[in-house]
């Protein structure tokens, strides 16, 4: 059975352009499948995670000039694809000088799950030649919820609205509920795998894929102490970065910690939700919220018991991720917007704050079927210090229908984001 990925006809009409094109992202989210469907007509493909091919490259980066200059010309241009291609670095110059010299022959679409390497070794993104993608695990609209065929839509002001930027696919992935999601994630391996091989093939890849991807690259010297600070960060994954705490708990320094955590941004394996700073209140607090990726992921690093009566112990906490990272990938696609939160020494909170199209849209995540006005008073809050900018909010929660709690706040069921 085949499955679609997020505007796969988008992504089919971008790689057809006439630039180099570079794709990130964290392994297992479908990179190579979704060029391999694609691109089923591409001349070369090279999977760079392969150790002796990797080392054949390494060796002599030459080699991919010579491969390709031997391909008959053609009218349509030879599709190149180059898997791990940050393994490699010396590839992107080869790349760029083959794209210099004929611009036409070839059409070069180049994937990576780290982006580290490249930086510190300033390898060469071809800038004025390349567009760069990413691709994240599966959004709501690849894999829609059980209610999905609901014919109610999702209020105007949602920033994420049909027709704002979030296309539907024509395939989707298996529809599922909320729990399931809170538990094993977003990866779409993981969506069409048996419920039964879910966990372990989660903890495979917490502990396998991530430790291969790091002893690979060199990234990481003392592999005990990373493993305490994953499990570490994992845990309070959602909540304010605390360096201190991590440091004294995993036993490195500060500084490892810091280093640490941007290793994992450096692997597509989490980001950083930044404090709002245009707030007039004063001791707003201003550290940012980092967040694992994949929810499945982050339960399988944190070492959790990988059970639905986990979930239903304290579901609160794993929801509002759930929606932040779905918000998150959503704005990475859009490729604009950008995406805060906001609390102060006082005590007000808003969890999520969408920064879009000089707009600002401020969200609460409750775990509840019955949303209250309660549960806006801090969004009423917000959009009375910012009237220009925010008109209304939203409670993101899991009520049956869209309620209007407010002339200027309306609740909205989590399938119907």
């Amino acid at each position: 059975m085949k499955f679609g990925r997020q505007e796969s006809v988008a992504w089919e009409r971008l790689l057809r352009q006439p630039y180099v094109h570079i794709i990130f992202g964290a392994r297992q989210t479908g990179k190579s499948t979704l060029l391999k469907a694609l691109l089923p007509e591409a001349s070369l493909m090279r999977d760079l995670s392969r150790p002796a091919l990797r080392a054949q490259y390494l060796s002599d980066p030459d080699l991919l000039v010579r491969e390709c200059e031997a391909m008959p010309r053609s009218r349509k241009p030879h599709i190149v694809v180059v898997d791990e291609a940050q393994n490699v670095p010396a590839i992107f110059d080869a790349v760029q000088y083959l794209y210099d010299s004929d611009k036409r022959r070839w059409r070069f679409v180049l994937c990576g799950s780290s982006s580290r390497k490249l930086r510190i070794t300033g390898a060469n993104l071809l800038p004025g030649r390349s567009m760069i993608h990413h691709l994240f695990p599966l959004t709501l609209a690849e894999r829609p919820a059980p209610d999905a065929g609901d014919p109610i839509k999702a209020p105007r002001d949602w920033p994420f609205a049909k027709g704002k930027g979030i296309a539907q696919v024509e395939k989707p992935f298996p529809a599922t509920g909320i729990e399931d999601r809170l538990l094993y994630g977003e990866l779409p391996g993981i969506a069409i795998a048996p419920k039964t091989q879910r966990a372990q093939l989660l903890r495979t890849y917490s502990l396998v894929y991530l430790e291969e991807e790091l002893r690979r690259e060199a990234l990481v010297k003392d592999w005990p102490a990373f493993a305490r600070f994953l499990k570490l960060a994992a845990l309070e994954s959602g909540g304010m970065m605390n360096y201190t705490s991590v440091s004294n708990e995993a036993g490195v320094s500060l500084p490892t910690v810091k280093t640490y955590y941007q290793l994992l941004e450096d692997l597509f394996m989490g980001f950083t939700v930044t404090a709002f700073s245009g707030s007039p209140r004063k001791s707003v607090l201003s550290t940012g919220r980092f967040c694992f990726f994949d929810l499945g992921v982050r339960n399988a690093a944190a070492e959790l018991p990988l059970s639905l009566d986990m979930v239903r112990t304290a579901p609160g906490p794993l929801f509002e991720q759930w929606v932040t990272i779905e918000l998150w990938k959503r704005l990475r696609y859009r490729k604009e917007g950008s995406l805060h939160y906001l609390r102060t020494k006082a005590g007000m909170e808003v969890d999520l704050i969408v920064a879009l199209g000089g707009k600002l849209t401020p969200i609460e995540v409750k775990w509840t079927d019955r949303p209250s006005s309660h549960d806006a008073r801090h969004l009423h809050t917000f959009l009375d210090d910012h009237p220009d900018k925010a008109s209304h909010g939203f409670i993101v929660c899991r009520c049956e229908r869209p309620q209007a709690i407010s002339s200027r706040v309306t609740a909205i069921p989590w399938w119907m984001m």
